[in-house]
């Protein structure tokens, strides 16, 4: 009988090392993994900032070939702002709220481009 309890006791101690041993490696795997999926998205938020500064530089050149004053470009991103609030479903009024002007000034430079589909989600009842 004591042979048999030395016998079992010295089998859980193995597989308790065992369960050890296997766990690390898994570990060591597991973080592996993570650094291969952080490598690759670096290497793609490296890719995506090449290619916006490729796009902000052909934009200026585009500019500067249109001759396209600086007034105008800042004119250009205050209309993106307002047509960006405007298609994500705010009104005049939160629209010139928020840009600081009339909301007479906000309808004239939304007028030209008309009804767009909303892109705010909605919400399931």
């Amino acid at each position: 009988m004591e042979w048999v309890l030395a016998i079992l006791l010295g089998a859980a101690v193995v597989l308790l090392i065992l369960s050890f041993v296997k766990a690390k490696q898994s570990k060591v795997q597991q973080e592996q993994h993570i650094d291969q999926v952080s490598f690759s998205l670096m290497d793609e938020i490296h890719q995506l900032q090449q290619q916006i500064k490729r796009m902000e530089i052909d934009a200026e050149i585009t500019a500067q070939e249109a001759g396209v004053s600086p007034q105008e470009s800042e004119h250009r991103a205050l209309l993106r702002e307002i047509i960006d609030l405007h298609r994500r479903g705010y009104s005049y009024e939160s629209i010139a709220s928020k840009k600081k002007i009339t909301v007479q000034e906000a309808e004239s430079l939304l007028a030209p481009y008309g009804k767009h589909k909303v892109e705010r989600s909605k919400v399931a009842q």
